[in-house]
């Protein structure tokens, strides 16, 4: 097959209909297959053929999503699922256990942090959080024995660090294990973490990916580049008793993780995207290539606004050239820093709160990475779950508006920012 560019794939990228098929991606809106044959059907349950038989473990509908999602980012396979959380939370089941330990950024996604803090902990995986800025040796100091796994997200939700991809994976690869990326907000459209180390890749495919504040979905991509049969990960080396005692890594090769992720967690789960969601989503991925650089576009230009606005404290955004993060920004995302931003007003959380209610374009919602620009506080909504140390460890302030920019005329969005900002701040 011819290979294309990374925007054609967006717009066409696995769905080839045969003739007289539909040319959109159709919905198959059915649980269940029908065959002619009881031997075949065995053959589905006992993974020596491919197919579907149940949705809860595919659906014609969600291969062409995973198909999609698993081409832009460059991987072996994708599993597409219920949501981001079931996407984190599968990445980390896939491979641990009661017992193991996995090292984690500190700056990610507060809901992230919960699931990894507290449910996690409860089924007896342990958890080190790392500072994003610390040392390699100093992360490498947090390491255990039973350590399993490196996680990280690309951009900090809403801390807005870039991850460190040549660190993070050097100490994935010193320790033996795979590192873990979270490629939610910058998408594959501005980075491809395999390219830069990473092993795993997951995605909340409810916020860019899906790009209309549609439909909840998460995807867990495998790069097919770590080494299972290592001695830590006997998951997906010794015999599975569900399966007649098949081997994951014997059996599947470099597909090993991503085939378990499927026929053990997703059968005992569930967590399975309904076949209307994974269209959804599939289509908002015909237009990532176009809706991401309108972003990135976008969030620059107000940042560079805020950045000058004399009721502003400060402005985070890697692709300003005064922010910390710049550099590395350049490095892993040259085609730009994605849609979202912090910034501190003058007034701290009193005036936040004021400048909401003087916005008329810009609307507060739970959410980011829709097409409409929004705005949230994240210390009193995303992050309440965490203490106030856990909190500042996350990189949120008191103060912290986060925006999402959306793709409007920038000039609208600017001039709505700058009105609620004189009227809060007095």
């Amino acid at each position: 097959m011819t290979k294309f560019r990374f925007n054609t794939n967006c717009v066409q990228g696995t769905y080839q209909p045969k003739p007289g098929e539909p040319r959109v991606l159709p919905i198959v809106q059915s649980t269940t297959f029908s065959y002619d044959d009881s031997d075949y059907v065995a053959d589905l349950f006992d993974l020596k053929v491919g197919g579907s038989f149940y949705t809860r473990l595919g659906n014609p509908t969600s291969d062409a999503f995973e198909g999609k999602m698993n081409l832009l980012e460059g991987g072996i396979g994708a599993l597409a699922l219920s949501s981001g959380q079931s996407a984190s939370m599968f990445s980390i089941l896939n491979i641990c256990q009661a017992g193991d330990h996995v090292i984690s950024s500190s700056s990610i996604y507060g809901g992230t942090f919960n699931l990894f803090d507290v449910s996690l902990r409860k089924l007896g995986i342990d958890f080190t959080f790392v500072d994003p800025n610390a040392s390699e040796e100093s992360i490498l100091s947090c390491a255990k024995p039973n350590t399993k796994a490196i996680f990280g997200e690309t951009i900090a939700n809403p801390g807005m660090n870039v991850l460190d991809f040549e660190k993070f994976s050097s100490v994935a690869k010193i320790l033996d294990v795979p590192f873990i990326v979270d490629n939610t907000l910058a998408t594959p459209y501005l980075c491809r973490p395999f390219e830069h180390g990473a092993n795993i890749v997951i995605h909340s495919a409810t916020k860019y990916t899906d790009g209309h504040a549609t439909s909840l979905g998460g995807v867990l991509i495998d790069g097919g580049n770590f080494n299972w049969d290592n001695g830590k990960f006997p998951g997906l080396v010794d015999p599975d008793a569900s399966y007649h005692g098949l081997k994951y890594a014997e059996s599947f090769g470099a597909a090993a993780y991503i085939v378990k992720a499927r026929v053990q967690l997703l059968r005992d789960y569930g967590c399975s995207p309904s076949p209307f969601n994974s269209f959804m989503l599939h289509l908002g991925l015909e237009t990532l290539h176009l809706r991401m650089e309108r972003h990135s576009e976008n969030a620059r230009k107000l940042a560079e606004y805020l950045y000058a606005h004399p009721c502003v404290e400060w402005v985070k955004y890697p692709g300003l050239e005064s922010d910390p993060y710049y550099e590395l920004g350049q490095k892993y995302m040259p085609k730009g820093a994605s849609g979202i931003l912090t910034f501190g007003i003058k007034g701290g959380a009193k005036a936040g709160k004021d400048l909401i209610k003087h916005l008329d374009l810009v609307h507060l919602v739970v959410h980011l990475g829709d097409l409409r620009t929004s705005i949230l506080h994240p210390a009193s909504t995303t992050h309440r779950q965490l203490n106030e140390q856990q909190q500042i460890a996350s990189g949120i302030f008191p103060e912290m508006i986060r925006v999402s920019v959306g793709i409007e005329d920038i000039e609208d969005i600017i001039n709505d920012f700058d009105k609620a900002l004189r009227a809060a701040v007095k």
